[in-house]
């Protein structure tokens, strides 16, 4: 059991959650809240996805500046 609970931490620390959000996640897991755990992991999987949409935001606007600066259009 203590090696699930570190393989999780150590997994949620990999996909970038910090302090705050491992503490919360060992108390759920070791709270046997299974459904809780299960919604705090889904938010956490929210957070990311919304920050994953603004880096392609990003990404799309430098592709935009790229093709029309490659076009000879130059920018807006």
């Amino acid at each position: 059991m203590e090696s699930e609970l570190e393989e999780l931490l150590t997994d949620l620390s990999m996909a970038g959650c910090g302090s705050g959000e491992l503490n919360r996640a060992r108390q759920l897991y070791e709270s046997a809240d299974r459904k809780a755990l299960l919604a705090f992991l889904r938010r956490c999987r929210c957070a990311l996805l919304e920050e994953l949409h603004v880096s392609q935001r990003r990404v799309d606007r430098i592709d935009s500046i790229i093709r029309q600066t490659s076009a000879g259009t130059g920018l807006r």
